[in-house]
């Protein structure tokens, strides 16, 4: 059976489609799982043993593209995690025989399978949600997955144990720490005199680097700019005890190849961890929810938390 998985939005949002591709493979192995992707998550895609095969959908190209290559796949059911107008067209256009979504937004007129998930009421995590969809294709589908549920070499940036830092979120989080008090709770760890301590960025945010270099210019600080790729940079996570960051796609990569996380989530149930967690394994997730009404007990909690780390 040729089976069509979609989400094609951001990195942590496609992080969450994984257990799913994983369980559609491991309930039939001659099973063909076939991904449809943002051009962003194509390598990553590309890495997991449980995919047999990528589209991308780079929507700077017309729909009808995209609808060729769903039609050259011979697809005979496609489950969409997160639709939109554009890739639930196409699977119509596509005649795919069985087409399953939840049932929510106009675009839900293009699938012939409709699940009712009422994920504003985030009754389980967003990867949960996208899970419970497999059910509408096997009843009896097994929703367990392998945690960590993709392994890659560990590339080590010291021989020391680190603690990793990344300070941006790229707009996909709603609620960080100040530059500053990263700053603060970076000497913390410097002080212990147990761990190396490596602030990490993505390929955009050179200047959010130069940034932190001159807050950081007298402190034994390395600074890592991820310019390898997202597989290369899962390699670098997996070396870290600890990853330090916002809720954002860097936390739920660090989440799968399953480095423990220190993370942060904003005051409201959608952003919450409660909806959000990682993938990985939840005894190696500390979340702390940021609200600015003890913003001065949180840090300090946090402050403990790496102090006893």
């Amino acid at each position: 059976m040729n089976i069509l998985v979609v989400r094609t939005d951001k990195l942590g949002d496609f992080i969450t489609a994984l257990p799913t591709l994983y369980v559609l493979k491991n309930h039939n192995p001659s099973n063909k799982i076939i991904a449809c992707v943002a051009p962003l998550n194509e390598e990553l895609a590309k890495s997991c043993d449980f995919i047999d095969s990528v589209i991308v959908d780079d929507t700077k190209n017309s729909i009808f593209s995209l609808v060729q290559k769903l039609h050259k796949e011979k697809i005979d059911a496609s489950i969409t995690l997160f639709s939109n107008t554009r890739v639930a067209l196409a699977q119509f256009l596509a005649f795919i025989p069985k087409r399953i979504a939840p049932a929510t937004k106009i675009a839900q007129i293009f699938y012939n399978k409709k699940v009712k998930q009422r994920r504003s009421k985030v009754e389980m995590a967003e990867f949960e949600y996208n899970l419970e969809l497999t059910k509408a294709l096997f009843t009896n589908i097994n929703l367990h997955y392998p945690q960590p549920l993709l392994e890659v070499e560990t590339k080590k940036l010291s021989t020391k144990k680190t603690i990793a830092f990344h300070v941006g979120f790229g707009g996909s989080s709603d609620a960080n720490l100040t530059l500053d008090e990263y700053t603060k709770l970076i000497d913390v760890v410097l002080q212990q005199r147990r761990y190396h301590v490596v602030l990490t960025f993505g390929p955009d945010e050179k200047e959010l680097m130069q940034t932190m270099q001159s807050k950081l210019q007298s402190k034994d600080v390395e600074f890592y700019l991820s310019q390898g790729g997202i597989v290369e940079f899962a390699k670098i996570l997996k070396g870290f005890e600890l990853f330090v960051s916002t809720s954002t796609g860097t936390y739920h990569l660090a989440s799968l190849v399953g480095t423990k996380t220190l993370t942060f989530f904003a005051d409201s149930l959608f952003a919450s961890p409660k909806r959000w967690r990682g993938v990985g394994d939840i005894n190696l997730q500390k979340n702390i929810i940021l609200s600015q009404s003890n913003k001065e007990e949180i840090l300090q909690e946090i402050t403990t938390y790496l102090q006893e780390f």
